[in-house]
């Protein structure tokens, strides 16, 4: 590959892993863009983990050999075996120069597991590239080449090390993405989703509802006595509630497979269920209740259930689930029940919530009855 094919492959490599839409696709794309950039038979992507002391395949792309899965769920090696990353390499950049790739063949003299890992899976010759990261060996991208094959060269390395910085940025770019989308969908606080994924969670729900009948659950809680802990011993301690509240609801809400628990604001959080019936819902929401009971600082916490799985009538929309869900944590908060209120089976929460009108301060009505 000439000059000019190579840098249209630097080109497609970057537009690819711009154009991934997960972490995963996008270290696909990488692998992939490298192996044909590289003219390779093979090529994989290994994150470096520190507190393992491990490096972690992460995704092994083209001419695979049995036991090398596409997404390895645990294929790691021991940084000892491969020290290059934690040792010579960065010896070699920590004096001013740049990280480099190298090259290793079957046949080699080169001290290290890498020549018997080539042998092994008939392969004669590689070539590895740190990842750096914000000044950091991130990991590594590995090409190889199988036997009969022309081995790499220093050119071959030049061109890697490029690669790698490639893959680097992009990896960096996914990673800001991410963490946007994190924050985008996360309560700051208690780190439980917030009230946007809720209603995303809420609608896919629906149509699958709708779709395929799958069972709908909305839990309402409302924490008591925030305001009390709030005034009398400050906000931090508040603060503390919130949190210990946000870890017993994501307990309880582990017991519903798939579950997501939610901080809407202020005392108020939610969870969502899709396919649990509704009797198991409301168990787990009375186990929710009695472990809220418990917590040092507060009052317990007043829970309202809705689910498509008890006769609430028609759901069209995310916005009726929760008038039904508000009217029954509205009556258990009046009542100070110690157990959910459950609607479907309560006539008056029936009631209130075909009572109250729609918009944007219904929910707000609720609370301002309490």
């Amino acid at each position: 590959m000439g000059v000019d094919g190579r840098l249209r492959a630097v080109v497609s490599l970057a537009q690819a892993m711009a154009a991934a839409c997960a972490p995963r696709d996008s270290v696909r794309a990488a692998a992939r863009g490298a192996r044909v950039a590289m003219d390779g038979s093979f090529a994989a992507i290994s994150a470096w983990e520190r507190e393992r002391g491990s490096l972690r395949v992460l995704v092994n792309e083209g001419e695979r050999r049995a036991g090398e899965e596409e997404f390895p769920e645990d294929e790691s090696y021991p940084v000892h075996d491969f020290p290059e990353i934690t040792e010579f390499l960065h010896e070699r950049w920590a004096g001013g120069g740049g990280p480099h790739a190298w090259v290793e063949s079957a046949g080699g003299g080169r001290p290290g597991r890498r020549g018997e890992a080539l042998r092994r899976r008939g392969r004669g010759t590689c070539v590895v590239a740190p990842i750096v990261l914000s000044g950091r060996a991130w990991g590594e991208l590995y090409v190889a080449r199988d036997e009969g094959l022309p081995d790499f060269d220093d050119d071959d390395a030049e061109f890697a090390t490029v690669l790698a910085a490639v893959v680097a940025a992009g990896l960096a770019q996914n990673e800001r993405l991410e963490e946007a989308r994190r924050l985008a969908f996360t309560d700051p606080l208690t780190g439980l989703a917030n009230r946007r994924a809720v209603d995303m969670r809420l609608d896919e729900a629906l149509e699958e509802h709708r779709r395929a009948g799958a069972v709908v659950s909305l839990v309402v809680c409302d924490l008591n006595g925030l305001k009390r802990v709030n005034d009398t011993l400050g906000h931090a301690m508040g603060d503390r509630l919130l949190e210990r509240f946000g870890s017993v609801l994501s307990l309880c809400g582990a017991m519903l497979p798939g579950a997501l628990v939610a901080r809407l604001g202020g005392d108020e959080f939610c969870l969502v269920s899709v396919g649990p019936p509704a009797g198991e819902v409301v168990r787990v929401t009375e186990e929710l209740c009695l472990r809220a009971a418990e917590l040092e600082l507060g009052e317990g916490v007043a829970c309202g259930v809705a689910s498509t799985g008890d006769p609430i009538g028609l759901v069209k929309s995310s916005r009726r689930l929760f008038r039904l869900a508000d009217a029954a944590q509205y009556k258990a908060k009046a009542a100070r029940s110690p157990k959910p209120v459950v609607a479907g089976r309560d006539t008056a929460v029936m009631r209130l919530a075909d009572a109250a009108q729609e918009g944007v301060g219904e929910r707000r009505r609720f609370r301002g009855r309490a």
